[in-house]
């Protein structure tokens, strides 16, 4: 059963969602931008014990709340850890007003037809119910598209709905995100085919059905306006996908209804060596600029 409360924030409430998600293959990049070499470690349990402190310094800074962050997407270890002595979800939520999503692929399938799939997530069903006792709202997966093959975006957008379907079994709400890669040669004609697939995908939805959506910054402004407006999408959020934050940010003010979902473009300022002090100012002027992107609209 989705959280009214939760689906009111999500769906209306001005700001934007924190991706707090990077999992194995980005988490050794997302701590060398924070100040910890991969020499400073050993092993992916003292790196992902490493990658949750980062993460709860953000969600416990003063400056992380939901006045401005509605959302953050969680890791699944980050998810099953604690923050001031609560399980994340519960902290974030009664603590924040901070709604909890869950990251629930498993990585990137080779290339394919310019694509890469998913990879197979045998467990899933096991995951969302573990998800949804921990009080998670929603989850996010992601695929990526690496240029304009119909064959390929098809099967992107298949793979992304069916394993959506999935998730709105659990009472889940699916964050649907099928990234076209800012480095493609033929991004512009990428996102076309992806809007016109996604959009028949949408309307053979059962009525009443409600998913997200995460889309890269469109080439042309406003161009996935026909998404955002569909009954059956609760908000189209942006990805950053390797654009800085100032670039990011000043792309995104230019369309419409939609909002950030950023995860390197919220961290890149963050340094371990700060003091609390300099963290949580540094993390505020940031959040600022990404909440303005995502509600001032030019």
């Amino acid at each position: 059963m989705v959280d009214a409360k939760q689906m009111s924030q999500m769906a209306e409430k001005k700001g934007f969602i924190a991706a707090l998600d990077q999992s194995g293959g980005s988490t050794p990049g997302a701590l060398r931008l924070y100040g910890i070499a991969g020499s400073d470690y050993s092993g992916d349990e003292e790196m992902f014990r490493l990658m949750h402190e980062m993460r709860v310094r953000i969600m416990t800074a003063p400056s992380f709340s939901g006045d401005k962050v509605i959302a953050a997407i969680l890791f699944e270890r980050t998810m099953d850890g604690e923050a001031e002595g609560k399980p994340v979800p519960s902290y974030l939520w009664e603590d924040r007003g901070v709604v909890p999503f869950l990251k629930v692929d498993k990585g990137l399938a080779a290339e394919e037809n310019g694509v890469q799939l998913m990879k197979p997530m045998p467990d899933l069903d096991a995951l969302l119910a573990r998800a949804v006792r921990k009080g998670i709202f929603g989850t996010k997966m992601r695929s990526v598209i690496a240029n304009a093959a119909r064959t390929g975006i098809a099967a992107i957008v298949k793979q992304q709905f069916e394993v959506g379907r999935q998730i709105l079994g659990h009472g889940l709400i699916p964050i649907i995100e099928p990234e076209v890669s800012i480095k493609s040669p033929t991004k512009q004609e990428a996102e076309a085919i992806l809007r016109d697939a996604i959009a028949k995908e949408l309307d053979a939805l059962p009525s009443g059905t409600q998913v997200m959506l995460k889309l890269t910054i469109p080439t042309v402004a406003d161009f996935y306006a026909p998404l955002i407006a569909h009954k059956a999408v609760t908000r189209v959020v942006a990805l950053s996908g390797g654009y800085s934050r100032v670039d990011a940010c000043e792309k995104l003010s230019h369309n419409h209804g939609m909002i950030a979902s950023f995860s390197r473009a919220l961290t890149e300022d963050l340094r371990v060596t700060m003091s609390d002090g300099e963290f949580d100012a540094s993390l505020g002027t940031t959040i600022d600029q990404i909440h303005d992107a995502s509600v001032t609209k030019v």
